[in-house]
C-alpha cells in the first residue's frame, strides 16, 4: 500500500511548487508594472440587494437594454459571475471607464469548457467604428484571438458590406489580415491569471506567466482608448482585476 502511495504524494508535491512557482512570476511582473493605477478592484463586497444587479465602484452593465432587466452580473464570494439571461439577444458587456493609450490588464478569471472571456477596449466618441470598438482579446479554453476592431470587421463601411452580404475579396483579406489566433490549453473550471499589455499597435497576451500570443495592426494603436469592457458570451468568472495605464 505505501508503495502506491508515494508516487500520488509526490506528484502532488510537484503540482503543488509548480503552482506556487507560477503565482510567484506573476506577482513578480505584477509587481514590475509601473504607471498610473486607473482602476484597481478585488469585488470584496456584496450588493445591497442580491435580486438586483448592483456591481459597484463604477461598472456598468447591459442588462437593462439587452436582458430586458434580468439581473446577468453577481457578486459572489469575492468575485463577479457573469451569466448571459437566456432572454438577452446579446452577450453581456460589464464596462468601466478608463482613458488611456497603452495599458496593461491584469485580472483572474474562471472559464468552463464552452464559455469564452472578451477583453474589448472601446472609445465611445470614435465615429468610424460601430459602438467604439477598438481592439480585443478573446479568451477561450482551447485557444486565444487577438482582433483590431477599428480597421477590421467594426469599420463601419466593412460592417455595413458584411451585414449585406456584399463583402468584397478586398474585405475578406482585411477581416483575416486583422485578427490573429493563438492555441491554448486551459484548464477549466480553474482560476487563471490574465494579462492584456496594449502598447502602441502591439497587443500581447499572458496566461500564468506566459506569454500566448502578440499581434500587431494598426487599429490597436488608437490614441484615445477610454472604457473597458468585459464581454461574455455564456458565462465566466473574474476577479481582482487592475489596469495600469503606461501612455
Amino acid at each position: 500500500m505505501a508503495t502506491l502511495e508515494a508516487p500520488s504524494e509526490r506528484e502532488f508535491m510537484h503540482r503543488t511548487i509548480a503552482e506556487l512557482v507560477t503565482l510567484m512570476l506573476v506577482s513578480v511582473s505584477i509587481a514590475e508594472e509601473k504607471g498610473a493605477v486607473l482602476l484597481d478592484d478585488d469585488f470584496n463586497r456584496s450588493e445591497k440587494d442580491p435580486t438586483k444587479e448592483q456591481v459597484g465602484n463604477g461598472w456598468g452593465t447591459n442588462s437593462a437594454r439587452r436582458a430586458k432587466g434580468v439581473k446577468q452580473v453577481d457578486l459572489v464570494d469575492g468575485a463577479m459571475h457573469i451569466t448571459k439571461a437566456k432572454v438577452a439577444d446579446h452577450g453581456v458587456s460589464v464596462t468601466h471607464e478608463a482613458a488611456f493609450r497603452d495599458a496593461v490588464i491584469q485580472l483572474r478569471f474562471k472559464l468552463g469548457s464552452k464559455d469564452d472571456l472578451g477583453i474589448n477596449i472601446a472609445d465611445m466618441k470614435e465615429k468610424s467604428v460601430h459602438a467604439g470598438h477598438i481592439c480585443v482579446a478573446r479568451i477561450r479554453p482551447k485557444r486565444v484571438e487577438l482582433t483590431d476592431l477599428k480597421t477590421g470587421r467594426m469599420n463601419l463601411k466593412l460592417r455595413q458590406r458584411r451585414l449585406e452580404g456584399k463583402l468584397t475579396e478586398e474585405d475578406k483579406e482585411r477581416f483575416a489580415a486583422t485578427s490573429k489566433r493563438f492555441p491554448t490549453d486551459i484548464a477549466v473550471d480553474k482560476w487563471h491569471q490574465l494579462q492584456v499589455r496594449i502598447e502602441s499597435e502591439v497587443m500581447r497576451v499572458s496566461i500564468d506567466g506566459k506569454l500566448v500570443g502578440k499581434f500587431a495592426s494598426e487599429g490597436i494603436a488608437h490614441g484615445t482608448k477610454s472604457r473597458l469592457r468585459l464581454s461574455v458570451n455564456r458565462q465566466a468568472w473574474v476577479d481582482d482585476v487592475k489596469i495600469v495605464r503606461l501612455k
